[in-house]
């Protein structure tokens, strides 16, 4: 087979790849001193869906739009939902917020004051409740916890009152749900996080049950950890639920995934297909988790999922065959080579046809901005409040 051409098979398992967007991505964001705004963006969750549905539009493979609580909240769940269908998308994973209330300063589902602990797992339920409304089935958790110094608390008494509070959350879900828990080794807190890493959320799922997986960020991590290595590990343990993609320089930087490092997303799609974990029914999600501070949103999510389309055809272009031949006979640079020769193939051309096998343009971004769409919403939304989160 030609490093040009995707047997049957892959082409079909690329076709039915969908990458699931983040309803904040199209707010208004900036860094810790300022938030920058911009116009045209969404003052509501049902503009939001709208703007999401733009990039499946044009992608075909972005049929689901998450939701994060409370930036999300709405009085009509059902509408939002039925508006949603309208638009050719559906409602995706469930975020909560344990990081925007006073209460939640020495911490949330871990503080030492039980009466602010069921305050985070009251929210949990709430979280559930909005699951319930609008056909969700993954209740997805970030920790913010953590200690800023030494001593500051007991760093065993927090991880029983978070497997307590992880255990009343998880005994609220239906038999359909999952509770997909999210890691990251450091900030808000510095000296200690109480979910640091993909061991510590994987202890806690194998200890709730079945409907507990992990969610990688691929921007928590520690310079120079092997991601790759750790989407393995999960795989193994069939605990692996979902991806936030992004693209990190330094830390949590949440820009466009590819953005930073792409060979490292194609090294995580290696793995990923070389499991079978890219067919729809393996349990693995992928989601986007970005934060478009300065560039225009709707293009930024296009382009991001055009990278996960790239990566991963790269990563069905792998000569198995050769790749496994030359790890067997300990052939360093031949097992090298296939994976090179894959990931420095220019996949473009392949994706544009297949875009237009679907009826779509070659070009998501190029469609896009001759839409009008872009221009529509900036004369049209003017007036209320963006969303966005403030800083």
């Amino acid at each position: 087979m030609s490093h040009a051409e995707l047997s049957a098979d892959a082409r079909q398992a690329l076709l039915a790849q969908t990458i699931e967007l983040p309803s904040w991505a199209f707010g208004n964001s900036g860094t810790r001193f300022k938030v920058f705004a911009q116009e045209g963006v969404p003052r509501d969750p049902f503009e939001k869906i709208a703007d999401a549905a733009q990039v499946n539009r044009y992608t075909a493979t972005a049929p689901r739009v998450s939701l994060h609580i409370p930036w999300d909240l709405t009085d009509d769940y059902a509408a939002l939902s039925a508006h949603a269908k309208d638009l050719g998308v559906e409602i995706g994973a469930i975020n909560s917020n344990l990081f925007q209330d006073d209460d939640y300063m020495l911490g949330s589902l871990t503080h030492p004051d039980p009466i602010v602990r069921k305050k985070a797992v009251d929210h949990h339920l709430q979280c559930v409740d909005v699951m319930r409304a609008t056909g969700s089935t993954d209740l997805k958790l970030w920790l913010p916890d953590g200690l800023n110094y030494p001593g500051q608390d007991n760093l065993r008494a927090r991880q029983d009152r978070l497997a307590e509070g992880l255990a009343e959350i998880y005994a609220a879900l239906d038999p359909e749900h999952r509770l997909v828990i999210e890691y990251k080794f450091f900030e808000p807190a510095f000296y200690s996080m109480d979910i640091p890493d993909w061991g510590t959320a994987l202890l806690h799922c194998l200890a709730l049950g079945p409907q507990a997986v992990v969610v990688l960020d691929t921007g928590h991590h520690a310079p120079g950890t092997n991601i790759e290595f750790i989407v393995a590990q999960l795989l193994r343990q069939g605990r692996l639920g979902a991806f936030d993609f992004n693209s990190r320089f330094y830390a949590d930087d949440d820009l466009m995934v590819g953005a930073a490092d792409p060979f490292q997303l194609f090294r995580i799609m290696h793995e990923i297909v070389s499991a079978g974990a890219l067919a729809p029914d393996s349990g693995v999600s992928f989601m986007l988790d970005q934060c478009h501070n300065i560039e225009p949103k709707i293009p930024a999510q296009i382009r991001s999922v055009m990278n996960v389309q790239e990566a991963t055809a790269k990563a069905l272009l792998v000569d198995t065959a050769a790749l496994d031949a030359a790890q067997q006979s300990g052939d360093v640079l031949g097992a090298n080579g296939a994976l090179m020769d894959a990931y420095n193939t220019d996949v473009r051309p392949l994706l544009a046809g297949l875009r237009e096998e679907q009826g779509l343009h070659p070009d998501p971004l190029a469609a896009y901005a001759a839409s009008g769409y872009a221009e529509k919403i900036v004369a049209e939304r003017v007036g209320g409040a963006q969303a966005g989160w403030g800083a």
